[in-house]
């Protein structure tokens, strides 16, 4: 069964726990099997590479990890604050709105 997540690739995030709490960042990923995002610059981890090729390098990367979507809430660049979700229908075409500004998101 697939879950509904409330964020897509490409949204500004705020992450609203952990200890990345207040950066703001890209979703460069959606996970929705999974309910995890994977955010541009936040939850960075260190990641053992092998040398896949001949000539390649190798090493500890750091890389952001995978965290729960729970943990992060859109951010409005309007009123700049983490916000929730409210849908507005203009015209043939449903669209996402800031719940405090109601800048379109």
């Amino acid at each position: 069964m697939k879950k509904k997540i409330h964020v897509k690739t490409g949204d500004t995030v705020m992450v609203i726990s952990g200890k990345d709490k207040g950066k703001t960042g890209k979703v460069l990923e959606v996970s929705p099997k999974e309910g995890k995002v994977i955010v541009e610059d936040i939850n960075i981890v260190t990641k053992h590479v092998k040398p896949r090729r001949e000539g390649e390098a190798g090493g500890i990367m750091k890389v952001p990890g995978a965290m729960y979507a729970s943990k992060v809430m859109l951010y409005c660049p309007k009123c700049k604050k983490p916000t929730r979700i409210a849908h507005k229908v203009s015209g043939d075409s449903k669209v996402r709105v800031c719940k405090h500004c109601g800048a379109e998101l």
